[in-house]
């Protein structure tokens, strides 16, 4: 923990790009402990956040504590990321972080971290590139915390969220290539609020074409989830489903970057 304070130190001030997740908070913990009052928080949110996920962020904002100031991004106007190639999350952070940058620059702030750490140089995140571009320091990637050891600081710091899974936007759960609409995304957020409520965790509802959602669940509660269950089908149904399917391979981060 203390080399994380150290790396905070020589700035002046900085803008945590704050998510409301375990690693950002991390971040924002540290920059306000080695920072005090020059340190701030920036939260975006679109059609792609999970719909309680913004006061969620503000409550763990609140028991850092840290200044936060939120505000809606602009990606859902942009075609680029809409048409949701396998880049699409480079199109969401140059639009994001170009926000972020401009409202540090506007408050005088000399440095604009995220939060990624260590296990993110070894997935496909696209977003890095962009980062790269904006200048974008992700403090404990630099410092080699992976995403346990993160987790830890966070348990020590008593972080509300310190227990809280990886909670990605919705758009990921969109295959590539499948565009991104706002109904779309609201029907998969649906459809893993009715497993949610019925038990099933960790879990993610994936959405193929031809309206296919593929259910990924731990894989101990697979052979649950795959008994017929005519509440499920009709659920799905009404939300718009036409094919439903169970992943046999469980719940696992990332599953649409498979194959590259």
């Amino acid at each position: 923990m203390d080399s994380l304070l150290d790396w905070f130190r020589p700035f002046r001030s900085c803008v945590v790009a704050f998510s409301g997740g375990l690693d950002s908070s991390v971040a924002a913990k540290a920059a306000v402990l080695a920072l005090g009052d020059a340190a701030e928080a920036v939260l975006a949110y679109s059609p792609s956040s999970l719909r309680n996920e913004v006061d969620d962020a503000r409550a763990v904002a609140a028991a850092i504590p840290i200044r936060c100031h939120a505000f809606p991004s602009r990606e859902m106007d942009d075609d680029a990321y809409a048409a949701n190639d396998r880049d699409r999350c480079y199109y969401c952070k140059k639009i994001r972080f170009a926000d972020v940058c401009r409202y540090a620059a506007e408050r005088g702030q000399e440095v604009v971290v995220d939060g990624s750490n260590a296990d993110d140089l070894d997935d496909y995140r696209p977003g890095r590139r962009a980062m790269m571009e904006f200048g974008i320091r992700s403090p404990l990637a630099e410092l080699g915390i992976t995403k346990a050891q993160a987790r830890e600081i966070a348990r020590r710091w008593k972080l509300p969220n310190s227990e809280k899974p990886a909670s990605p936007c919705l758009s990921t759960r969109l295959a590539y290539g499948l565009r991104i609409t706002e109904e779309r995304l609201r029907r998969v957020e649906a459809a893993e609020e009715f497993l949610r409520t019925r038990g099933f965790s960790p879990l993610r509802v994936r959405l193929h074409a031809d309206d296919l959602a593929r259910i990924e669940v731990a894989p101990e509660q697979i052979s649950r989830l795959a008994e017929p269950n005519t509440e499920l089908a009709e659920e799905f149904q009404r939300l718009g489903f036409r094919f439903v399917c169970v992943d046999l391979q469980g719940f696992r981060s990332g599953s649409m970057n498979a194959d590259f």
